[in-house]
């Protein structure tokens, strides 16, 4: 992949254009970015993002670097359904790749904890902390099911018309369409594990 520009015939088979415009696309997705938002801080048109999306366009590596770095991912992510086999992540304490989703507009600190491994469920661990520095946010929506369970600190955790107190130790799980979040930061530092599934497919 060496230009930004589409090459070859239009109905010539292009796999790894495919395959990376879908991870691209699910990665986007997956942060609730829409593709302007995503264009403009990769500093591409939207027109050229949409061509990459659909596996039109072959990116340069510094286009694929601006992607990554907006979608706070690594570029070999782009890349996980094409290998042959990338079943194992481990990540060392303290190192979570922080990553920027809605609730870090509120100063709701994410580290991934691993990615990478392929199957036909998604699963992204998550670190959540909030601090003196964040504010309530309870309006979260999203494909699939999440768990969450409460290490540190104490949050009134809404999920669609309910609430539920959450100290350390606590768990909740539940479906992520309906709107949820913390509704109270009661306690801080509040730091709990969010795991978050949903069907592969659901990301395309």
């Amino acid at each position: 992949m060496s230009t930004d520009d589409p090459s070859g015939s239009e109905d010539a088979p292009r796999p790894l254009e495919e395959y990376v415009g879908q991870e691209i696309r699910r990665c986007r997705k997956r942060q609730d970015m829409t593709m302007a938002e995503l264009a403009s801080a990769a500093g591409l048109s939207q027109g050229m993002l949409s061509k990459i999306e659909n596996g039109q366009a072959s990116p340069s590596l510094s286009t694929l670097s601006a992607l990554s770095a907006a979608l706070s991912v690594p570029i070999s992510s782009f890349f996980t359904p094409f290998e042959l086999s990338r079943d194992v992540s481990y990540v060392p304490a303290g190192q979570g790749l922080q990553i920027d989703r809605r609730g870090t507009r509120a100063g709701h600190l994410y580290q991934l904890l691993g990615s990478g491994v392929r199957g036909e469920v998604g699963v992204e661990p998550y670190l959540i902390t909030l601090t003196e520095e964040s504010e309530a946010y309870d309006q979260f929506r999203h494909d699939g099911v999440e768990f969450i369970h409460m290490l540190e600190g104490e949050l009134i955790y809404r999920h669609g018309d309910q609430t539920f107190t959450l100290k350390p130790g606590d768990s909740l799980f539940f479906d992520a369409v309906s709107v949820h979040g913390p509704k109270e930061l009661v306690r801080l530092p509040a730091i709990y594990l969010s795991i978050i599934s949903y069907r592969a497919d659901d990301a395309g």
